[in-house]
């Protein structure tokens, strides 16, 4: 039965495209930590119905990159430095084994892709600060880390981070916007590839640790002097996809 039948081919559906648009718009920083999402007001932005809006901030309240407050009000989440030093303790968990892994199967052919990223990283650092080029240095410095999970030949490691990055994605973008200079990574990056290339786990290890210490306590600088910016010593929200309903 259906073997000959050819896939069912339709368009994206209203609600997935939805999704995606709100998704990229959280990630990219569009809509800032902590603002308040509104459905009718993104459905007259949209000009599409409710339901497709309720049903991809269902997902992304799923995916916790929405939250509720204590008002019932849904929100970009927005990180404390707590948060910040749970994820990074994730990470670490996760990178050791990816560049350790990576030390023993690593290609020449994924050696070269990481060398051009780092590059293209040391360019990007050669404009003038400003609010695109840190994006792009962003970007830059997810796809060094995939990179190095893609050559560990478990193919695990590049899923969990991924879930993983899209948080950090947003924990970046939060602490950017305050400092440009957050994202100076460079000399870090080339001190894991270069222990990468020469097959030294141990360097390697120490390489990652160090570089996401490093990040780590950047991070939790900008996140402090945002709190005291804004007179609010805590700035992450209660992260649970159950805690309220969707606003109506």
């Amino acid at each position: 039965m259906f073997s000959s039948s050819a896939p069912i081919q339709r368009p994206q559906s209203l609600r997935e495209q939805t999704y995606q648009v709100l998704r990229s718009a959280i990630l990219s920083g569009e809509f800032v930590a902590g603002s308040r999402l509104v459905e009718t007001q993104i459905a007259e932005k949209l000009q599409v119905s409710r339901t497709p809006i309720r049903e991809a901030l269902q997902q992304l309240q799923k995916e916790q990159l929405i939250v509720t407050d204590g008002n019932g009000n849904l929100r970009v989440i927005s990180f404390s430095s707590e948060d910040a030093i749970h994820l990074y303790r994730c990470r670490s968990v996760l990178e050791q084994e990816s560049v350790s892994e990576a030390c023993q199967h690593a290609t020449s052919d994924h050696l070269d892709k990481i060398e051009l990223i780092i590059q293209q990283a040391e360019k990007a650092t050669l404009q003038q600060p400003n609010q695109l080029t840190s994006y792009q240095l962003l970007h830059i410095d997810y796809q060094f880390h995939r990179a190095i999970a893609e050559c560990s030949g478990n193919p695990w490691l590049g899923l969990l981070l991924d879930q993983l990055f899209d948080k950090m994605a947003l924990l970046r973008i939060q602490t950017i916007q305050q400092n440009l200079q957050v994202l100076d990574i460079r000399s870090e990056h080339r001190q894991i590839y270069d222990a990468i290339a020469q097959r030294d786990v141990e360097k390697a290890l120490a390489a990652i640790r160090n570089h996401l210490m490093s990040s780590q306590k950047r991070v939790i600088i900008e996140i402090e002097q945002l709190q005291l910016k804004s007179g609010n010593s805590a700035v992450g929200m209660n992260v649970n996809p159950t805690n309220g309903d969707l606003q109506r």
